[in-house]
């Protein structure tokens, strides 16, 4: 029975990306995975949709950032389109807390009450941010911990979301545009690009005019729109919008004709995801690919600040290359978005190839790396914006290590797990950085002194 629903809700989450790929998002496909063909904007947008992460959508203005993750949050989240309109929040300078997260009520603050208006970008679980880099760098910061974990606050009040996805997009830089801060743009758990369709399709948009009208309900979202302004508690609000959105679900099912996801649908999903284990070569690649982005010999770890010593012996691994240590956040997109490739391909453990795909654009926004190491390589001949170029051509180099001496490695991984148990064996050893960091768990003084 479990496997029948498994297969079910895959059909069911197959189903929404074929829709959207077939009626509203025209796209070239970018990536193969397995055999299979996808386009790497909406594949990995529906990815994240489901597992309630954070995706940044980069390109030029107009090739369709922000209205591709408006279907994806519609149709997994059984939101009518307008609603999802009403409830995003633009990037500009005069932006403020008060139009983002919430403000007074303040008929009831005459009274002496402090009550709290929350916006329906907060209070909804499908939540974007369109062109998130014309926010002044100082105004990123209020929708941090709001991004990170779904909580919410605003004078004494607070709402943490039941469930919740975020899509931001930004286009390339220009005058108007800022730098995403560093904690924000390590929430996101993947970057991808929404690239021109090519001449063809961007002919057939032009004289179709594909507008996601099918996704509209107008009496459901003035409905959603009732229940958002009340002042009832934020869990008795969710409760009525999801009998809505279960209406509009039933509604999408005669017309278009599409299958969506209810909550519990979603939530067994992900329950689904989590059981998918790493086989043992993935579970070795990703603890290298860690290794080569936080290791430095000479002062124990990556740090901004701090530049490779003089006559390093590393220089031909990662760490040479890039500024930054890579972040505890990293590992986490990368496993779970892993496990969300495995189980839509029906696969039982998340192996070296789903990871090989993820992997770049989990990486493409978090690495900084060495000015030196961009013009060496940002003239090259490429599909991709610069930084998930640069992600996907490391991974190919780990890669390649990796299988150089995957049997070496996973014996000395294997070997720490017995030392670890009280075994008496000495601790492997080799060239490559994660060797010495095994020999750091276990104890080993390991710095350059």
């Amino acid at each position: 029975m479990a496997q029948e629903t498994n297969g079910a809700l895959r059909e069911t989450v197959r189903d929404i990306h074929r829709y959207i790929g077939d009626n509203l998002y025209f796209s070239r496909p970018d990536l193969e995975i397995k055999g299979e063909k996808f386009n790497s904007a909406l594949f990995l947008t529906l990815l994240t949709g489901l597992r309630q992460g954070k995706a940044l959508i980069i390109g030029e203005p107009g090739l369709g950032k922000t209205t591709s993750a408006e279907y994806v949050c519609s149709l997994l989240y059984r939101v009518p389109l307008g609603t999802i309109w009403g409830s995003e929040v633009s990037g500009h300078p005069e932006q403020t807390e008060e139009k983002i997260i919430g403000r007074p009520d303040l008929g009831r603050l005459n009274q002496g009450e402090e009550v709290v208006v929350w916006s329906h970008f907060v209070l909804l679980p499908t939540k974007i941010v369109d062109e998130i880099n014309r926010l002044p760098e100082t105004k990123q910061s209020m929708i941090l911990d709001g991004v990170d974990r779904g909580n919410w606050e605003y004078l004494n009040d607070s709402v943490i979301n039941r469930e919740y996805c975020l899509f931001a997009t930004a286009n390339y830089q220009d005058g108007g545009t800022n730098t995403i801060i560093a904690p924000l743009i390590d929430r996101f758990d993947i970057m991808v690009e929404s690239k021109h369709p090519g001449p063809n399709l961007a002919f057939h948009i032009g004289m179709t005019g594909a507008n996601g009208s099918g996704l509209r309900n107008e009496e459901l979202e003035r409905g959603l729109h009732r229940i958002l302004n009340q002042r009832n508690s934020y869990e008795d609000r969710m409760d009525q919008a999801e009998e809505l959105c279960n209406q509009f679900g039933e509604a999408l099912t005669q017309s278009p004709g599409v299958q969506t996801l209810s909550r519990s649908d979603r939530e067994t999903i992900r329950s689904q995801m989590d059981e998918i284990p790493f086989d043992v070569d993935a579970n070795a690649f990703l603890r290298l690919v860690l290794s080569e982005l936080s290791f430095c010999y000479h002062y124990g770890q990556r740090r901004f600040h701090e530049g490779c010593a003089d006559g390093c012996h590393f220089t031909s691994y990662l760490c040479h290359a890039v500024r930054n240590c890579i972040s505890n956040r990293f590992p986490k997109s990368a496993r779970t978005l892993s496990q969300a490739l495995a189980w839509f391909l029906g696969d039982e453990q998340v192996g070296l190839e789903h990871l090989r795909a993820i992997l770049p654009f989990t990486l493409a926004h978090r690495i900084q790396w060495k000015e030196e190491t961009l013009a060496r390589r940002e003239k090259e001949s490429r599909q991709d914006p610069l930084p998930i170029y640069m992600a996907k051509e490391a991974v190919r180099e780990m890669h390649r290590r990796y299988i150089e001496q995957a049997s070496q490695l996973k014996s000395a991984l294997a070997a720490a797990c017995r030392i670890t148990d009280g075994d008496a064996l000495e601790p492997a050893q080799g060239d490559h950085p994660i060797y010495w960091e095994i020999r750091r768990d276990l104890g080993e003084e390991v710095l350059d002194r």
